[in-house]
């Protein structure tokens, strides 16, 4: 059992809802976020609920990247080791190429990817040392295809982030360090809040059931919830552009 888990982006959203399920099955957890305030009220919910668990916290932005392995050292001896690392944190900042606003892609970019990566040097720098553990990237369906407007720097740092899962699994193949990349489709975050309900869209407590039942079976990849995204995921990789338009 992976017993020691930390997550990025933890106080709001799937990170925020994956400490929940994930204390609620008896893991200690190393919640990392911007947002201190936010992590400091989870931690008081979590270990009043669950009087158990050791809970740490610690303030990191991921784009801070020699913070990310001070932290990441940090709760690995905290909790005794890490045994599973989810890369979680990321933005939805996006506008159209071209329009004015190169400062909201370039913040999404250097969180989704560049943060990504340096999460990923972090855990794979404990894992290595041990030769154990498992590597949890949080991606997104939209990294299937190139995706218009606000989300095509989006979906690019998603790629990227599945991209990098896949290359470090391929390097990993039948060792015991495990990678797994999870692509979750409409769940309702902080994130997505202002978009309009769809019958596509699930409520956050089911999509991240889903999304913690892909990562404790230790899946390569998974796309959550499986219905009716992992159908979904594949006419959208191969559908025509002119298809895939109307389809978005």
């Amino acid at each position: 059992m992976r017993r020691n888990i930390l997550i990025t982006g933890a106080s709001a959203g799937l990170g925020e809802e994956m400490a929940r399920q994930f204390a609620a099955k008896g893991r200690n957890l190393a919640l990392t976020a911007r947002r201190e305030d936010r992590l400091e009220a989870l931690r008081a919910e979590l270990t009043e609920r669950y009087p158990g668990l050791t809970v740490v916290i610690h303030k990191l932005d991921v784009t801070d990247h020699e913070h990310v392995f001070e932290v990441f050292r940090k709760a690995d001896a905290e909790l005794g080791q890490l045994d599973r690392v989810i890369v979680n944190a990321g933005l939805g900042k996006g506008a159209p190429l071209g329009t004015g606003r190169f400062d909201a892609n370039l913040q999404t970019a250097e969180t989704n990817f560049v943060g990504a990566l340096a999460q990923a040097e972090a855990a794979m720098e404990l894992f290595r040392a041990r030769n154990a553990g498992h590597l949890v990237f949080i991606s997104s369906v939209s990294a299937v295809r190139g995706l218009p407007k606000t989300v095509t720097t989006y979906a690019a740092t998603k790629a990227g982030v599945a991209a990098l899962a896949e290359g470090l699994r391929l390097e990993l193949l039948r060792k015991p360090i495990k990678v797994s990349t999870i692509f979750p489709g409409y769940i309702r975050s902080e994130m997505n809040e202002h978009v309009a309900n769809t019958p596509l869209i699930v409520d956050t407590v089911p999509g991240v059931r889903a999304i913690v039942a892909a990562i404790e079976a230790e899946k390569a990849t998974a796309y959550v919830p499986p219905w009716p995204w992992s159908p979904l995921a594949r006419v959208m990789r191969y559908a025509p552009l002119p298809l895939l338009k109307r389809m978005i």
